[in-house]
């Protein structure tokens, strides 16, 4: 505080003339503005916390700051929004939509274009995953070791487009014929070892309660009951929402699709027609790779791509749906046109990540409507982008998006949305302190 106000003298005396040579100085401040009133020179100092302080000097003249309190900028200032979108690695974040809009309100304003099913446009989504797939197993069947990753790179981001695919035909927006989005559904997602019919009744659920607490069924904060009362829990979970965060959906896929006890009884039928077919891939398809290629050959051609589709499902579900300032919220209190438009992020990525995932990372229109093919997303978006732009969270991915997320975001708080590991269990959270050391900030 001294050495401010010193620097303060230092300035208005000028730096030929010695800051200690006649006056007294006395002050007065709280946070907020302070003014500094000397021999009838008035000045201001922001940001200074309430001290008092005397430096004795030869003379008797006293310079005096009296402190005038400012109220801080408000949380939905465009400038404070536009301050939080920086230190988080956003692009923008959109202002709270007001609680009279509803997301039919929302869905009337786009064109009805981007709703139609067009099959050439579909079965082309279908061509590109195929080529791009045969060419990464090209690749790696050519590739020295030294390039192996980049070739793994490349067919987990082709293989991650069938997954896209077997989306579109989750959500009935592949083809007018049902049969065939039943049939492509399940071969698409046949080379993930995902069972069709499970993920399509748990992931309706996620778009109807999203960002709901306790009910979305994609990721969730945790609870901080179980974290803390829990030791053998809280470790596993320091390590899977940090470290392993972008390999978590392995987790979510095994938790969530395997078991017949969290479907209702209508559904247990076609979750068991989906299991059979994943099951028999693994059966026949395993061996097989294993009885041409050897076992290393199956770590080359399958489980390296799998864990870099893997990786691509973790990092578009965690961009897409969390943030320090984006909410989950009780259903009491959940607002359907908030969660979908204003809860959930649009993320650019690389053209050719875009490409190969069909445009995924378009995200808020798919969730304004999930009967929005994925080669209308980008219409949509714009559409959106004309209407409610302002209320629409946007980012480029960036390591400080990233960083945000592995770091900070953990924990459920009513009042701060997210709380870190680092602030309810500090001694065990070295391994969201070595991600903070090791992740790049850059935006």
């Amino acid at each position: 505080m001294a050495s401010r106000l010193a620097d303060s003298v230092f300035l208005f005396m000028g730096p030929h003339q010695s800051p200690f040579g006649s006056q007294k100085i006395a002050s007065f401040h709280s946070p907020g503005i302070c003014q500094l009133k000397w021999d009838g020179l008035q000045v201001q100092l922001k940001g200074i916390k309430q001290s008092r302080c005397s430096v004795p000097t030869k003379r008797n003249n006293f310079i005096q700051a009296v402190a005038i309190p400012v109220a801080p900028s408000s949380p939905d200032s465009a400038e404070y929004r536009k301050q939080l979108a920086e230190s988080y690695g956003f692009k923008q974040i959109g202002e709270p939509l007001p609680e009279n809009v509803t997301l039919k309100d929302v869905i009337e304003s786009l064109p009805k274009k981007v709703f139609e099913i067009d099959d050439v446009k579909a079965w082309r989504s279908v061509l590109i995953s195929a080529t791009s797939y045969a060419l990464g197993l090209f690749m790696i069947s050519k590739a020295p070791w030294y390039l192996l990753p980049l070739a793994w790179a490349w067919t987990g981001t082709a293989v991650t487009g069938f997954f896209v695919i077997g989306h579109d035909c989750a959500h009935k927006s592949f083809s007018k014929n049902k049969l065939v989005e039943d049939i492509v559904g399940t071969l698409a997602f046949l080379p993930l070892i995902y069972p069709y019919e499970p993920w399509r009744f748990k992931h309706d659920k996620h778009h109807a309660k999203t960002n709901m607490l306790a009910e979305d069924t994609a990721w969730h904060p945790v609870w901080k009951g179980e974290f803390v009362e829990v030791p053998l829990l809280r470790k596993a979970l320091i390590f899977a929402y940090g470290p392993f965060r972008p390999w978590m959906s392995i987790g979510h896929w095994y938790l969530w699709h395997f078991n017949l006890n969290k479907f209702r009884p209508n559904e247990v039928k076609r979750v068991k027609i989906s299991l059979a077919c994943v099951f028999a891939f693994m059966v026949i398809g395993w061996p097989l790779i294993i009885f041409k290629t050897g076992v290393m050959g199956w770590i080359k051609y399958w489980l390296m791509p799998w864990l870099g589709y893997h990786f691509w499902m973790s990092t578009f579900t965690m961009v897409h749906h969390t943030a320090p300032h984006i909410p989950f919220k009780p259903s009491d209190k959940w607002n359907a046109a908030q969660a979908q438009l204003n809860g959930t992020v649009h993320c650019d990525y690389p053209r050719w990540i875009e490409l190969l995932c069909h445009d995924i990372n378009v995200h808020i229109p798919h969730h304004v409507s999930t009967r929005i093919p994925s080669y209308n997303l980008k219409a949509a978006h714009e559409s959106l982008h004309q209407n409610w732009g302002k209320y629409m969270n946007e980012a480029k991915w960036n390591w400080r998006l990233m960083k945000t997320i592995m770091t900070v975001c953990h924990i459920y708080d009513e009042t701060k949305n997210y709380i870190s590991f680092e602030e309810v269990a500090p001694e065990e959270s070295e391994p969201i302190k070595f991600l903070k050391r090791l992740m790049p900030d850059h935006a």
